[in-house]
């Protein structure tokens, strides 16, 4: 399986299609200028990691429990369907708030590494589901239909102000968000700790339609 987790393509790598040469006015990218970003996004990554892995449990419980309130608040109206994830290495825990969305009958699904290079595919769970383990031995549900969710939540590794998300370095969660029509609104989580100034967004980089974080004033990307 896998989880949007592996994400943010941080070079030539794994772009989501040859759009990765150019800029978002369809300039060629300075090839230098993207190699330094990489190189920085990869030390960013390792640090911010390091410093959630280190946040007391405690913490972060309540902090994810102040997180699925702030979700509940900008989930829109009649959502059907909602993306949400298995956490790995001290990610917020959603798995009681899908149990919660489940009971309200809104439908659940969490993502799946079909291939490397590839988007994700969303695989519907609920409660009691016969799990199977994929990319880095996260479940999914391994009898699940596959659905395409009105809502992606993704979980952050850093962020910044402008809504754009540092992920895990795959690229897996920018291509999916570029390749899902129509697009699922895309919600990022994450605790305060993990902001910064800018990620330095490059042309394959997707912006969250939201950022919560549990600080009680979730963000809303302008324009």
């Amino acid at each position: 399986m896998a989880k949007d987790s592996t994400d943010d393509a941080d070079g030539p790598g794994s772009p989501a299609c040859y759009m990765h040469l150019l800029d978002a006015e369809g300039r060629p990218v300075d090839p230098v200028q993207a190699t330094d970003v990489a190189r920085w996004r990869k030390a960013e990554r390792e640090r911010l990691l390091a410093l959630r892995m280190a946040l007391d449990a405690e913490y972060r419980a309540r902090a994810t429990e102040r997180i699925t309130r702030e979700l509940d608040g900008v989930l829109p109206p009649n959502t059907a369907i909602v993306s949400t994830y298995f956490p790995i290495r001290a990610e917020p825990d959603l798995r009681p708030w899908m149990r919660e969305l489940h009971a309200q009958g809104i439908r659940v699904a969490v993502p799946v590494v079909v291939a490397k290079g590839q988007p994700l595919e969303f695989r519907e769970w609920e409660p009691g589901a016969r799990l199977a383990y994929g990319v880095w031995r996260i479940p999914y549900p391994a009898d699940g239909a596959v659905v395409r969710p009105d809502v992606a939540i993704a979980p952050l590794v850093g962020f910044d102000a402008e809504c754009y998300r540092l992920g895990y370095g795959g690229g897996f969660f920018d291509r999916t968000l570029a390749s899902l029509q129509p697009r699922a609104l895309a919600i990022g989580i994450g605790y305060p700790e993990q902001s910064l100034p800018t990620i330095f967004p490059q042309a394959f980089d997707v912006p969250m339609d939201w950022i919560a974080i549990g600080d009680g004033a979730p963000r809303r990307r302008r324009g």
